[in-house]
């Protein structure tokens, strides 16, 4: 069967043929409906820090009423084009390693598999007290109980993208506390001023250590989480590549640097490799929905 001849994206040419880790950052998981934290339009973003979660009750209690109503929207997000392309590529063996810092968990429900979830899950739930784990769906469930009239009161206040939104008057809010010893709960993600686990870090490094590319994906690489990556591979004589809309702290970086869309640009990669008959494994069609491995 003759195959349509499909050009590859830019900076695809430095990929292809070469073991590739992805990084990828917010602006991925904008066409699921999440908004990017540094985008054209994105929201004013003023994150709780982790010594001002710890420092009081009253702070746990503001973030969890916003969370309350943020998870409501993002729990139920869909992964979109962009996820489910770069699943296809780690199939077909040219995305080697995945390092995420989205916590939305949509490149695992994409069917990724290869990966680290850098500043962890948003749909985890730990006790700061004894270290005990609940999913968010329980956590979900007993927010609404104690709070009946939450979220038909504060259903249109507008989404962040670190999974809450923006309301300021949270008083009166009811805060369960862990199940387990009546400790603190806090979402199972790193919060400024928390260090991402060395474990994780070291995976990275490894992965890239393996890597002949690496490519970045929808990220400002504003914080040194992610930045710190594209200059270990970088220095270590790695082609990078970089799509992002608006500018980013490593193009200077970046061998190829392209203003684009993340879902466009890899789905273009992803039918350019396919229409090229050199992934027959692929599975046709980039909405195809692995569904969740977890």
């Amino acid at each position: 069967m003759q195959r349509c001849a499909t050009p590859a994206p830019e900076g695809a040419e430095l990929l292809d043929g070469r073991r590739t880790v992805v990084l990828t950052g917010a602006g991925l998981s904008t066409d699921s409906g999440i908004p990017d934290y540094r985008g054209p339009g994105a929201p004013v973003r003023t994150p709780m820090m982790f010594q001002d979660f710890v420092a009081s009750a009253s702070n746990q209690q503001r973030y969890w009423a916003r969370a309350h109503l943020g998870w409501s929207r993002m729990g139920t997000a869909e992964p979109n084009d962009g996820h489910h392309a770069l699943a296809r590529l780690e199939r077909s063996d040219r995305v080697s390693f995945l390092i995420t810092q989205n916590v939305d968990g949509l490149h695992e429900r994409a069917g990724h598999q290869h990966m680290v979830a850098l500043h962890g899950r948003i749909s985890d739930v730990v006790c700061l007290d004894c270290g005990g784990h609940v999913h968010r769906t329980r956590m979900q469930q007993r927010l609404s109980e104690a709070n009946p009239r939450w979220l038909r009161t504060h259903g249109e206040v507008q989404s962040r993208p670190d999974g809450d939104v923006e309301l300021e008057e949270t008083a009166g809010f009811v805060v369960p506390a862990c199940d387990g010893c009546g400790g603190r709960l806090k979402p199972d993600v790193v919060f400024f001023g928390e260090n991402v686990p060395r474990g994780r870090v070291e995976r990275c490094y490894a992965a890239i250590d393996a890597a002949e590319a690496m490519l970045v994906a929808g990220s400002s690489l504003t914080v040194m989480s992610g930045l710190r990556f594209v200059r270990y591979a970088a220095k270590a004589g790695l082609p990078v590549v970089i799509v992002n809309r608006g500018p980013t702290r490593g193009d200077s970086l970046a061998d190829v640097k392209v203003h684009a869309g993340c879902s466009e640009w890899l789905g273009a990669w992803c039918g350019a490799r396919q229409a090229s008959g050199r992934d027959e494994d692929v599975l046709s069609g980039l909405g195809h929905d692995l569904g969740s491995l977890a």
